[in-house]
């Protein structure tokens, strides 16, 4: 009875993780509830110690994978939508694929859960320490291999959060390194404090609000500073609200999608115009003859241009693709997708199987470049990525290499009808939003069925259409110049700094601890 106790004291955990990110009830992120959640997985795990550290491992590993299971599910369920409902696949393998996906990503952070609960040390700073460097380099490399699903890495929950403040210098996995060692230093301190935890639980709250208010307090004359404005652009978004079950049916979404973007491309007034991904979703030799010629003549001329989400290439190799439509240019502006989404936009090796039992057009697309040049229109460098790219910040970070040639505006183009009308699209947006803060730069999102919003450099949404709706989103955007320290070092080394460091303490730790544990069987024996 005791074991079920604790393993549903960790999936309640693991469900208060996925809530963080989004909250259900809210749609909001809920900083106070990652720390919370984290803090309960510590104590619990703290629990699960042996002086010795002998067997214990095992118990902490599998209570460890019982929170993660839950809250990777409980972060990202509406795969299930994406596979059942528009995919086709029947739900109990839908159901278990989606299981599948979380109890496999999952292993990273039993392999963390394992080590800390074998070999963390005596002291509260060090069990913190070693803690939030075996959590960091799990939610690295879930993020990196197999190409990476980071979604719902915690320090999205920090996005309104005090801890926001540290996005422009170490960004979102620094963040949440810093989250782990608090809400690490919280439970450990008071499971050992022995008579101490209302003085160990103030330091703690000094930790958590006055350095990141003190560091807020000069952000003015240092990261802050960096992005300096380079003027106003106004933009027309686009959000066409194409039911995902009609989007590839010739005659129904195919058609409503032609007619409503072909109309809002000729009509508008806005200095830039803006669709969603795969807004027209034919490839060019599909679509009815003269209907592209007659957006880029609309666009070849006066002062106004667009960027038009579509599939680019032909049936023997395509891409997901942006392109990009002003006056003066003989050819024009393309950006390809780089980072594909397996199974919905590239299939791994050895899952063709997989994907065969679904129906999901256009599902093997060709990778685009790293760092592919920015749109560049009345003064602005305009740097876009398609659907989960922004989860990439490191990727979007390759751009900011050179100053002098950086983007201006970052720009998300969507189509989330995939997921329903779900968390996911509040999920999606507190990502982009991070990106915001990290490079100080505003984030402009034009999607399917929404979030379509613009986000100003500091992150906050100052406009937003009503989602699942048929409308056009204008507002007025503000360029921003300069570099963050985050875009400096990360446009430089990717992660590996941030590898380095969460390696090291933990390779120190295990060898410490090692040394100290010989060094008493050698005195006991």
């Amino acid at each position: 009875m005791k074991a079920l106790i604790r393993a549903l004291g960790f999936g309640l955990a693991g469900l208060a993780q996925a809530a963080s990110i989004a909250a259900p009830w809210s749609g909001q992120p809920q900083w106070w509830l990652q720390l919370l959640s984290l803090a309960a997985l510590v104590w619990l795990l703290d629990g699960q110690r042996k002086p010795d550290g002998r067997g214990a491992w095992r118990s902490g590993a599998f209570l460890g994978w019982i929170f993660t299971t839950v809250w990777l599910c409980g972060t990202f369920w509406w795969l299930f939508i994406s596979m059942h409902t528009y995919g086709g696949l029947p739900a109990p393998l839908a159901a278990i694929a989606v299981f599948a996906l979380s109890a496999a990503l999952a292993l990273y952070y039993v392999v963390a859960c394992g080590l800390y609960v074998a070999f963390a040390p005596a002291s509260a700073l060090g069990s913190a320490a070693f803690f939030a460097a075996l959590w960091t380099v799990a939610e690295l490399v879930r993020g990196s291999w197999f190409t990476g699903f980071p979604w719902g890495a915690g320090g999205y929950a920090h996005v309104d959060g005090p801890l926001a403040v540290y996005a422009p210098w170490i960004g979102v996995y620094g963040i949440g390194a810093i989250a782990a060692a608090i809400a690490a230093l919280a439970a450990v301190a008071l499971r050992r404090a022995h008579g101490r935890p209302l003085a160990i639980s103030a330091g703690l709250a000094l930790i958590l609000l006055c350095v990141p208010a003190l560091l807020g307090a000069i952000r003015g004359t240092t990261a802050d500073d960096a992005a300096r404005s380079h003027g106003q652009l106004r933009i027309a978004l686009l959000q066409g609200n194409i039911p995902q079950d009609e989007k590839f049916i010739p005659g129904g979404g195919i058609a409503t999608a032609l007619r409503w973007y072909g109309e809002q491309l000729q009509t508008a007034t806005a200095p830039l115009v803006i669709t969603p991904e795969t807004a027209l979703p034919l490839l060019p030799s599909q679509l009815p003859p003269g209907y592209l010629d007659a957006i880029a003549a609309r666009y070849s001329s006066g002062n106004q241009a667009a960027i038009v989400g579509l599939p680019l290439g032909d049936r023997t190799g395509y891409s997901n693709a942006v392109v990009g439509l002003r006056p003066g240019e003989s050819r024009p502006y393309r950006y390809e997708k780089h980072h594909l989404v397996p199974f919905g936009e590239f299939i791994p090796g050895l899952f063709r199987w997989f994907t065969e039992m679904m129906n999901i057009p256009l599902g093997d697309f060709n990778s685009g470049g790293l760092a592919q040049a920015p749109f560049v229109w009345q003064g602005q460098r305009i740097a876009p990525n398609i659907c989960y790219e922004d989860l990439f910040g490191d990727e979007i970070g390759a751009n900011f290499r050179n100053e002098a040639d950086a983007p201006t505006i970052l720009l998300n183009v969507s189509n989330i009808a995939w997921f329903g009308d779900s968390i996911a699209i509040d999920q999606h947006l507190a990502i982009s939003r991070m990106r915001a803060l990290e490079f100080q730069r505003p984030m402009v999102r034009a999607t399917n069925t929404g979030a379509t919003a613009v986000i100003d450099h500091r992150g906050r949404v100052t406009h937003e259409l009503p989602r699942l709706t048929r409308g056009v989103l204008e507002a007025e955007v503000e360029g921003r110049t300069g570099l963050t320290p985050y875009a400096i070092w990360v446009s430089r080394f990717r992660l590996w700094p941030l590898w380095a460091l969460a390696l090291g303490v933990v390779a120190a730790t295990l060898w410490t601890q090692r040394r100290r544990r010989m060094q008493a069987a050698a005195v006991t024996g």
